[in-house]
């Protein structure tokens, strides 16, 4: 197998840009956010001298690559601007890690029809080998002891013999949510020869996660009694397995849970979470006293959220928080004292790792995605640039903006202005709003498959993304602000960012678009028909239509009712129906584009249907499109139905915001696509 040893990455990162960004410039288009590259994860060596990273992409389909999902790809950096790609192409590396004594960069991979295991691959040269794996099942985590003799695995179930000789004889009926089988965890000898039989260690439930103590001692795994997503959002609890012994604790939370890490000396964990079982999301971060399982909140009711944090080798935690749109990186002692907060100088820090004190940091801003930094104790310093071409690109200006809702709660959210500014009358807006809602929009990269960002800057819109009542990093009261509230005080805070836009004179109040996903999508229904008189044009994916029926086919049917509605449908079915935007589809004169990948379980796409239906049915003079992708969940993962997804949404657009006309005629079915290769050939045919 041959190594790739220096890439075309170190010297195009090291190369000047020669040619002025005036004579370059140009908008940003489709085509360029099909084949945007962003870093996705990162490790560092323990002493702190080696930084891995992978990036992630996906086929660029508009040059004729073959369609596919996600590929990594592993880097090691030598400094700023300096990278080696460390393994041929093809080879897609997960969960990467240093061993411990920094020898080799470790990772999952599956190596043809083989099954996903361990793998690690020399630093100073030399060929990768599989370390270790589970014969009958995908290896989905892992972690290496202090002295390099073991390693945890995590698998999936052991096969089914029974079940797949029945489904061989065409008995493949499915049982709803009752043939569940549970993850494994395996200890593996690491040797010469990978360890043919792993010894199986009991686990409590179905674990999802494990993080190993710094001694080897303990492991802390995240456990949930079900294979329910429902289950994993809302009854998942860390479970710490004493490996000599194992006996099994759990810390007691009540809440969601997110990022958990170990202190180097074992003693403590820190753990983002929510502060109970209505908490929306988990941003609340914790200090765990591994021999009491004591929880002591550290920014507990700030108006902010933890977003992932990182134990330093002397003991100190370094934890990113985003406040409002903003982030900030701050160092905690392990009691929670605050040391010090760090101005992030505008970046948006989203994930960090350490190595000998040495910090490295994900991060983007308005003008890139996400890259890899490194905290020098002054700033960060910059240290890849995997999109040079963005430096062609035109940028409408990118900025917080905060408005004052109806009741006088204040609002942010994040303005892109068109490129050459706001014009005389106001600019064409997209509201994009974000799902969950609990979630929330940072000042950072905000161009993306299903984010119009600086694709409509480029072509005169202004786009505003809205953290409306719900969203997360404003504190925990204000994310509950919209429980219980289908569509109430959270839609009308988009409508109330209209009319602050058009009050500053930067938007055309008759040319307003609405777009989002999941809840985003919901959003967008809402604003076709309820507020239909609102907007222009709008754009749905992946949204609820019938808040009734959408309860009978989720499968976060609890996390609805504890986080969202704290009612039961049958408590209020009436009201359901009313905050529903089937109930007012009389009102529907926006034409809309409802988008939905046909196996999702989050939302599923009858509510798509229902809405399609019932506005051909009742309202056939308003312009409606369903576009159904195969296979696709909630969300698209693959780069042809990402792309065609893009291209739809900007031609709706362009046809009904832009124009201003409610009644222009359907685009044609199929968008202009640009493809490479054979593909371009055949849809050139097909046009003909």
């Amino acid at each position: 197998m041959t190594i790739l040893r220096r890439a075309g990455l170190a010297s195009a990162l090291a190369l000047p840009l020669l040619l002025s960004n005036t004579a370059l410039a140009r908008p940003m288009t489709p085509e360029d956010v099909a084949r945007v590259r962003a870093a996705v994860s990162l490790a560092v060596s323990h002493d702190g001298t080696g930084i891995a990273y992978t990036t992630g992409s996906r086929p660029d389909v508009t040059a004729g690559e073959p369609d596919g999902s996600l590929r990594q790809q592993l880097f090691l950096a030598d400094a700023p601007m300096q990278a080696r790609a460390y393994l041929p192409e093809g080879v897609n590396a997960g969960q990467i890690a240093f061993s411990p004594d920094g020898s080799l960069i470790t990772y999952l991979w599956a190596q043809g029809d083989e099954k996903r295991a361990v793998w690690g691959v020399p630093v100073n040269g030399g060929a990768p080998r599989k370390l270790a794996a589970v014969a009958d099942a995908n290896v989905s985590a892992y972690a290496i002891s202090p002295d390099g003799a073991t390693a945890y695995l995590l698998a999936g179930p052991a096969p089914d013999t029974a079940r797949e000789a029945e489904a061989g004889k065409g008995f493949t009926a499915i049982v709803y949510e009752e043939e569940q089988r549970f993850n494994r965890l395996f200890a593996a000898n690491l040797g010469a020869s990978v360890d043919a039989a792993p010894r199986e260690i009991a686990v409590p439930g179905h674990v999802d996660e494990m993080r190993l103590s710094p001694d080897g001692s303990f492991l802390v795994v995240k456990s949930a009694p079900t294979t329910l997503v429902d289950d994993n959002l809302m009854r998942r609890r860390p479970h710490i397995i004493d490996l000599a012994s194992g006996d099994v604790r759990v810390v007691e939370t009540t809440g969601k849970i997110e990022d958990l890490e170990i202190a180097p000396d074992g003693q403590t964990l820190s753990l983002i979470a929510g502060v109970d079982q209505h908490d929306p999301a988990a941003t609340t971060l914790y200090m765990v006293d591994v021999a009491t399982l004591a929880l002591t909140p550290v920014n507990e009711g700030a108006a902010e959220a933890a977003m992932d944090a990182e134990w330093m080798a002397d003991g100190r935690l370094a934890a990113t928080v985003h406040v409002g749109a903003q982030s900030v990186l701050r160092f905690y002692d392990p009691r929670g004292t605050l040391l010090r907060e760090v101005d992030t100088g505008g970046l948006i820090v989203t994930a960090l790792e350490q190595g000998g004190n040495r910090l490295a940091v994900l991060a983007d801003s308005p003008t890139h995605p996400q890259e890899l930094f490194v905290y020098s104790g002054g700033g960060f310093d910059r240290w890849t640039e995997h999109n040079p071409w963005l430096a062609e690109i035109t940028f409408g200006p990118q900025r917080t903006l905060t408005y004052t809702a109806r009741d006088g709660q204040q609002i942010e959210g994040i303005l892109i202005e068109p490129v050459g500014g706001i014009p005389f009358g106001g600019a064409p807006l997209i509201l994009d709003v974000h799902g969950g809602p609990e979630a929330h929009e940072t000042n950072g990269w905000q161009t993306g498959y299903g984010n119009p960002g600086q694709v409509a800057a480029g072509k005169g819109y202004a786009v505003f993304l809205p953290n409306y009542r719900g969203s997360t990093a404003y504190g925990v009261a204000f994310s509950m602000q919209h429980q219980g509230d289908y569509a109430g005080k959270e839609f009308d805070d988009l409508v109330d960012a209209k009319a602050a836009l058009v009050d500053m004179g930067l938007v055309d109040a008759n040319r307003v678009g609405i777009t989002g996903g999941s809840y985003g999508g919901f959003a967008s229904a809402w604003g076709a028909t309820y507020y239909s008189a609102e907007f222009a044009a709008a754009v749905m994916f992946v949204g609820i239509s019938n808040n009734i029926s959408k309860f009978g086919t989720t499968d976060i049917p609890n996390e609805m009712y504890l986080v969202h509605e704290r009612k039961w449908p049958w408590e209020e079915w009436d009201h359901l129906l009313e905050r529903s935007p089937i109930y007012h589809v009389d009102k529907a004169e926006t034409p809309i584009l409802i988008m939905h990948g046909d196996a999702d379980t989050r939302v599923s796409p009858t509510q798509s249907y229902e809405l399609y239906r019932h506005i051909r049915t009742r309202k056939p003079e308003t312009p409606v499109r369903l576009v159904l992708y195969p296979g696709e969940g909630h969300g698209n993962a693959r780069a042809a139905a990402r792309y065609d997804y893009n291209v739809r949404m900007m031609e709706w657009f362009d046809t009904y915001l832009m124009t201003g006309d409610r009644n222009a005629a359907l685009p044609g079915p199929r968008p202009a696509l640009q493809l490479g290769g054979d593909a371009a050939e055949g849809a050139g045919e097909a046009a003909e």
